[in-house]
């Protein structure tokens, strides 16, 4: 398993399972399996709504003797509701106790769309805060706060575009070490993976293999379906391996981590293994030719009449 090294001497696993819209029920064996397995790596966030059933499966395996809480790399996310310097701890300590954990190792502001505090999912303009408002460099000081005292080990950031991040590299005395953005072959982000490399971010990369199983209201008709493109299947079939492995050994490959989601015991194993697939030099340009600009999760969520959110301004585009 290949790592990115942090500023800190932290050391994250490249490859990791992601939990978003993993079912009740599901998560918690998916958690065990994976662990088992030798995932080392697990990305949660409030929202999903099924922390505290990972915090359970992870109390166990550690209990069990599987494995270390410091061999460990547990993400978890600041929801849109708890936004603003004083919200920020106390998400963090549910999260924790949801978790069953005395600190995460990567924190991140999930969104930078921002709701007022205490409504979950917004859905009228006045359920939203807009970024004057609620600027996101009083929750940044929030962020800094929870690595002061101790209830995270590193500090990031989600869905942030290159303007954002510039602004909060203004405002910052912790610098985000991570932006968790949607990545791949279709949806390369190219200027934004350069940015943050040259700025010592991490990219972690979310529906990387095109989020097929995402709610029905973020698909469109007649999208193109990822795994089912022709050129990754010819590189696959050439290495007997399938079309999802070929995508998750060309993000590893480019220095990202990545957190693809299963319950399915077969493909757990399969996409751990991904991680030490070697792509040539052809094949990685041909896996680089296939950028299409496709966002999959396209924010349009926060789109209400007369609210204070676009898909266009959430990614300055």
């Amino acid at each position: 398993m290949n790592y990115l090294e942090f500023e800190n001497g932290s050391r994250m696993p490249i490859m990791g399972l992601g939990t978003w819209k993993s079912a009740p029920g599901e998560v918690y064996k998916a958690v065990k399996m994976a662990v088992e397995m030798g995932y080392r790596h697990i990305d949660c966030a409030s929202i999903y709504g099924n922390e505290k059933e990972i915090g359970k499966a992870l109390s166990e395996l550690m209990q069990e003797g599987v494995v270390r809480r410091e061999d460990l790399w547990i993400t978890s996310k600041l929801w849109n509701s708890n936004h603003g310097k004083d919200n920020v701890i106390p998400a963090i300590k549910q999260t924790l106790a949801d978790l069953q954990l005395d600190y995460l190792d990567l924190y991140l502001i999930h969104w930078p769309v921002v709701f007022k505090h205490g409504v979950v999912n917004a859905t009228r303009a006045e359920d939203y805060v807009s970024l004057k408002e609620q600027p996101i460099a009083d929750t940044w000081h929030g962020m800094e706060n929870a690595v002061k005292l101790g209830f995270t080990k590193n500090i990031g950031v989600s869905n942030f575009s290159v303007e954002k991040l510039i602004k909060l590299y203004r405002v910052a005395e912790i610098k985000p070490e991570l932006n968790q953005v949607e990545l791949h072959p279709y949806f390369q982000q190219n200027d934004l993976v350069e940015y943050c490399r040259n700025n010592k971010i991490h990219i972690m990369a979310y529906s990387p293999l095109g989020s097929s199983d995402r709610p029905a209201g973020l698909k469109k008709d007649n999208e193109p379906v990822l795994l089912e493109d022709r050129d990754i299947e010819l590189i696959a079939n050439r290495k007997n391996v399938s079309v999802a492995q070929i995508i998750l050994a060309w993000i590893s490959q480019l220095g990202v981590s990545v957190i693809p989601k299963s319950v399915n015991p077969e493909r757990l194993k399969q996409n751990l293994l991904a991680a030490n697939i070697n792509l040539t030099e052809d094949e990685m340009q041909q896996m680089s030719a296939l950028n299409k600009n496709r966002r999959y999760v396209d924010g349009k969520f926060g789109e209400v009449p007369g609210g204070p959110y676009t898909a266009a301004n959430v990614w300055d585009e």
